[in-house]
């Protein structure tokens, strides 16, 4: 046996508190002829297994298991996992939850969000600050601002050559200690982009329309878009500065999609991709419970019944909604449940922004949580009022979100009234976050 095998097993031993645990992960590894080495915070099994020939397994074969009980280790878990199939590696990080299990498909991701950006800040620039102190930067994604084409948004995606090159980043840049331009940064994961598969992305005839100017009209993306073939466009859906084109046929989106890329209109050179298709019971949907009624479903930006498409969010993985990217929204998981407060238990004074966002469960908190990270005023609901024929009086909320950088103001306002105040408020929140 390796001596580094045998130190790892040895210093785990002491570490679980016992030599017949020491001796356990030595029988194990004896049986099963796998390696077992300890570095970074990890101790790893395997990887590659005895007489493994050729490439490791592909992404996507990698599960994630969390809450592993604090006196659980590998000679305990292997048999359990073995159970699926032949195990290629097994990462057993150092410190535990205590909890039941959880297991979920493991992410390869490669993308940081960084937030808190100067606006002013082009793309080559970001490029080269994030070079200087991160290896492995393969590119950086930067949105123009809504309504000022000239500044970014305050944030960009960095894109690394590896998940392990992204999570050492990540690791550089949390403490804080990078500050370019004078300015301290956030720093997240961002959510990997969802993957839709081909046979689905195949039937798609609805084109999304990035960077658009705030004034530039539906009429005008139509008839835009009908230049190249008349009377090809069904429909167009405009939210703030980007859109939604709908064709009668899919050979003609997809030729207007290659024509129309990088093209002007107004004034700003556009962004054209294939609209991606999101499951009708998308987890935003059943994030609230059914509380959206399906006349509010397109307002909200669900799926549309006749195409299934909706709008695409980028945002990082503590956010369940950031800003117009690439991706779909879809908010982190919300464990809804209650523990005992035991006699002596220690108690903590603590800010609400210094939690995650899979802290809350509701519109109104995430649009908060949001304003507070990107530096923005606290959200403003202004109250109104109309009385339906049969004499019940509906509410309505209109929702002012001012940046505090720039000193610019939007408004946001459902078209739908509530019969109460609570709703009222849920409604306009999450019409606000995902046009924002």
């Amino acid at each position: 046996m390796h001596e580094e095998n045998k130190a790892a097993a040895n210093g785990c031993g002491k570490i679980r508190s016992g030599a017949q645990n020491g001796a356990a992960l030595l029988a194990l590894m004896e049986k099963t002829g796998y390696s077992m080495v300890q570095q970074n915070g990890q101790r790893k099994f395997g990887g590659p297994p005895p007489g493994w020939e050729g490439p490791p397994p592909p992404r996507g074969c990698e599960v994630f298991v969390g809450k592993i009980p604090r006196d659980m280790y590998e000679d305990e878990l292997v048999p359990v996992f073995e159970r699926a199939g032949k195990i290629y590696e097994l990462r057993l990080m150092m410190e535990f939850s205590g909890k039941f299990i959880g297991v979920c498909v493991s992410l390869d991701n490669c993308r940081l969000f960084i937030g808190a950006i100067p606006k002013d800040k082009k793309k080559e620039e970001i490029l080269n600050e994030m070079k200087k102190v991160t290896e492995g930067v393969v590119d950086v994604i930067v949105y123009p601002n809504a309504t000022d084409k000239t500044k970014n948004r305050g944030f960009a995606f960095v894109e690394y050559e590896s998940h392990r090159a992204a999570a050492m980043a990540r690791r550089r840049l949390i403490p804080g200690t990078f500050q370019p331009w004078g300015h301290t940064i956030q720093v997240d994961w961002a959510d990997p982009e969802k993957v839709v598969d081909e046979e689905t992305m195949q039937r798609v005839k609805v084109l999304y329309v990035r960077n658009l100017m705030i004034s530039t009209t539906e009429d005008k993306i139509k008839a835009e878009f009908n230049k190249f073939k008349p009377g090809v466009v069904e429909r167009v859906k405009k939210l703030r500065d980007y859109a939604f084109v709908h064709f009668f046929h899919r050979e003609d989106a997809v030729a207007a999609m290659s024509i129309m890329n990088g093209k002007c209109i107004d004034g700003a050179s556009i962004e054209v991709t294939l609209a991606k298709p999101v499951n009708k019971e998308s987890p935003w949907k059943q994030h609230f419970n059914g509380q959206i009624s399906p006349s509010s479903e397109n307002l909200l930006g669900f799926p549309n019944k006749e195409d299934g498409t909706q709008k695409s969010l980028g945002k990082p993985a503590g956010l369940s909604v950031r800003l117009n990217g690439q991706h779909s929204p879809s908010p982190p998981e919300v464990e809804r449940s209650t523990y005992p407060i035991f006699p002596g238990i220690k108690l903590t004074p603590i800010s609400m922004y210094s939690l995650k966002l899979s802290h809350f469960s509701s519109a109104v908190m995430h649009l908060d949580y949001f304003c507070h990270k990107n530096s923005w005023a606290p959200p403003e609901y202004c109250l109104y009022s109309t009385t339906s024929q049969d004499g019940k009086i509906l509410l309505v909320y209109k929702v002012l979100i001012s940046s505090i950088a720039d000193d610019s103001q939007s408004y946001f306002m459902p078209e739908k009234l509530c019969t109460t105040v609570e709703d009222a408020k849920e409604l306009a929140a999450q019409f606000t976050l995902l046009h924002l």
